[in-house]
């Protein structure tokens, strides 16, 4: 198994960086990343400094892959998440969209929790499962070069909670070699990660790459019990008919469903999962016990 330290923080998927680790198809990497605060906040008397490091959601990368070429996908494997430091931040910040009925005077709130034994230590009387997800995982755009604060075609900042040890997540490859990124892991995170920061860590994640020659139009998860597609935009009721309208195309093209009764399905078994509410994130999915036979 090969292994890529942090190295530089990445606050950009592109194409211009200068690829830090080369793996072939199968290989296995520990990819080691930091928090989605940049490191700045590792105790409830720290606080992000935004004038020092206006961005967030800093990256680790970028991955080349041996013979990727655009129009192939990357089959992500996510074997593992581990936090680095034994702990997770999170923070309460400007309210945005609730400050018409919250008011604005939220305080700072920075939150630092231990992780034991697969329990975040919240509170005294509150434990949260340990349930970890890369809040951004992307490749190279072939045109353009998005921040780590958006998410689109490429992947990039999903925050999808399914985005977890045990699923595959499928990109597709804009430029040759794909130029992989990961960072901006969670020791979890509720749908819509409502203040805009998770349980942030930073993380030691195990992933494992394939890659396939098959083109696909954007991300899409897998997991043991479910397939899904991802899609992003505003207002959200976009994102949503662009991610089932994308699942229904994957059902038809390779699960051999007709598209209108795959339509039908979903109306009545289709479940939604949501990333970052403000940027309107969506994951579209249907169980795989409905896909057996169309």
């Amino acid at each position: 198994m090969k292994r890529l330290s942090q190295g530089p923080l990445y606050y950009e998927f592109s194409r211009h960086c200068e690829p830090r680790l080369r793996i072939g198809s199968g290989e296995t990497v520990l990819v080691e990343t930091e928090d989605a605060f940049s490191g700045q906040i590792r105790d409830d008397r720290d606080r992000r400094d935004k004038q020092a490091c206006p961005e967030g959601n800093p990256q680790t990368g970028p991955i080349w892959i041996e013979d990727a070429h655009p129009g192939d996908s990357l089959a992500i494997h996510i074997e593992s998440i581990e936090p680095s430091l034994g702990q997770c931040a999170t923070r309460t910040s400007d309210p945005k969209q609730l400050a018409q009925w919250l008011g604005t005077d939220c305080p700072h709130g920075t939150h630092v929790c231990p992780v034991r034994d697969g329990q975040i230590i919240w509170s005294d009387r509150v434990r949260i499962p340990y349930r970890p997800m890369l809040g951004c995982i992307g490749t190279a755009p072939r045109a353009g070069v998005p921040t780590t604060g958006p998410a689109g075609p490429h992947g990039g900042n999903m925050d999808i909670i399914e985005t977890c040890p045990g699923s595959t997540v499928y990109l597709p490859v804009f430029v040759e070699g794909a130029l992989l990124y990961l960072g901006d892991a969670h020791a979890a995170m509720g749908h819509g990660e409502l203040s805009a920061s998770g349980l942030e860590m930073p993380s030691h994640t195990t992933i494992r790459v394939d890659l396939h020659q098959k083109t696909i139009p954007g991300p899409r998860i897998e997991s043991a019990d479910e397939i899904m597609t991802v899609a992003t935009g505003r207002p959200m009721e976009r994102a949503i008919a662009q991610g089932y309208a994308e699942l229904i195309l994957w059902m038809e093209s390779e699960y051999g469903w007709n598209r209108w009764r795959a339509y039908d399905l979903l109306t009545h078994v289709g479940k939604i999962s949501v990333g970052y509410y403000d940027i309107g994130t969506v994951a579209t999915k249907i169980a795989r016990r409905f896909m057996e036979s169309p």
